[in-house]
């Protein structure tokens, strides 16, 4: 059988899987060059949604609390209240982000459900 288009003979595969080897070998050594460096880029994305998350719940909270304080002339006891249930709202946010909870449609599988 003679090597064609669609059959190459032994010594172009070998040619290849060298190229192959190599191209990984070279790839490999840059990757292990540059992530000494640095942090994972998911973990400094984790680290600044938790602190949205956080100075948003207490914002929000706070805003709501404000609002009503004015609508209803209570200073200050609903900017309080509120101020505390958004402080725990966005602590249960920062909880979901971190152990991955509600990142898909769903509800998280309990080990029980197997």
């Amino acid at each position: 059988m003679t090597a064609d288009k669609y059959h190459p003979d032994s010594g172009q595969l070998d040619e290849l899987d060298a190229k192959i080897s190599s191209a990984r070998k070279e790839m490999a050594d840059e990757r292990k060059s540059s992530a000494k460096s640095e942090l994972p880029e998911s973990l400094v994305g984790l680290a600044m949604r938790a602190g949205v998350e956080l100075v948003a719940g207490v914002a929000v909270g706070a805003g709501v609390g404000y609002g009503l304080d004015l609508w209803l002339g209570s200073s200050p006891w609903l900017l309080i209240v509120c101020f505390i249930v958004g402080a725990a709202a966005g602590m249960l946010n920062v909880y979901r982000a971190i152990n991955g909870l509600g990142m898909a449609v769903g509800y998280k599988k309990s080990l029980d459900d197997n």
